[in-house]
């Protein structure tokens, strides 16, 4: 039995892919020009991060519409894997971009430079209502999907960090200490890739075909030996099709004959229902065949 009803993921999100990369330019094109009317390092170097973040978006939005285009005679799973692929990238490259910030702030924090605060604050206070409107455009998508939350885990970190300078320019303005901002960049650097690296991780475990986190592999197998009928279990792989999409493969052993239709309908429905796997393919045997897999018992 092989199911292939296909769920390709939540609701498309081009509309909010469109809307944030279109806010994310215009907000670079403000920043580098009031960063190089003042004379601001930090804002030019700030606009160059967001030139990151905005081809972050378009990675991201790439590899959705990448995910959704449909299987064909050389591609028989689509190309859903993109998704997973800009995911791993948007890990690499905030975690790229957030260095070059920690980098740039132990710089700063040896030779600490005055600044425009006023500017610095209105700018950076822009930056927070762009860059968390855009998140919040992803926000309803970045617990199902692992590239949505690349996409929402970039803007939603730019808005902390943007948060972070207008908190430093007004600290600033109060008391003339020119650390602050470097120390707060600092800061809010740590605190990305640290929320950063269970994306990095996660979305490399899904590239070498790893089980996704969300699946128990000694459960799956616990509950297909559990079944009527079924004497063994073996040859059970389960993997990521996509950043939304889990498959499965599993040989079962049943010596009073294959048990009909209704049977497999019951499988693909406990093991969409238990644990989200929605491509099941299940091999039934009378008697164990050959049983190749090194690892084919499962767990």
């Amino acid at each position: 039995m092989s199911e292939h009803s296909h769920h390709h993921g939540p609701a498309a999100f081009s509309r909010a892919f469109a809307i944030g990369i279109a806010l994310n330019i215009g907000f670079v094109i403000v920043e580098a020009a009031y960063g190089w009317k003042v004379g601001s390092l930090a804002l030019l170097a700030d606009a160059g991060h967001n030139l990151s973040d905005i081809a972050g978006l378009v990675l991201a939005w790439i590899a959705s519409l990448a995910s959704g285009r449909l299987p064909d005679h050389r591609h028989t799973y689509g190309w859903q894997r993109a998704s997973i692929l800009a995911a791993f990238a948007n890990a690499v490259l905030l975690l790229v971009a957030m260095g070059s910030l920690l980098w740039e702030a132990v710089h700063r924090l040896q030779v600490p430079a005055p600044m425009d605060g006023t500017t610095v604050m209105v700018v950076a206070a822009i930056g927070v209502l762009v860059n968390g409107a855009t998140a919040a455009l992803f926000l309803s998508g970045s617990k199902s999907d692992m590239n949505i939350r690349g996409a929402f885990l970039h803007m939603a970190g730019d808005a902390l960090v943007s948060l972070g300078v207008v908190a430093s320019g007004a600290l600033y303005l109060r008391t003339g200490w020119a650390w602050l901002d470097p120390a707060t960049s600092m800061a809010v650097a740590l605190v990305i890739i640290f929320a950063t690296w269970g994306l990095f991780r996660q979305s490399l475990h899904l590239l070498f075909d790893g089980v996704p986190e969300s699946v128990v592999l000694a459960d799956v197998d616990a509950v297909l030996r559990a079944l009527p009928g079924v004497t063994d279990a073996h040859d059970l792989h389960v993997w990521a099709m996509s950043t939304t999409d889990i498959a499965l493969t599993a040989h079962l052993v049943m010596p009073a004959g294959h048990p009909g239709d209704a049977f497999l309908e019951r499988i693909r429905q406990e093991l969409h229902d238990r644990f989200h796997i929605t491509h099941p393919t299940i091999q039934i045997e009378i008697e164990a065949l050959d049983q190749g897999c090194a690892n084919g018992r499962g767990p």
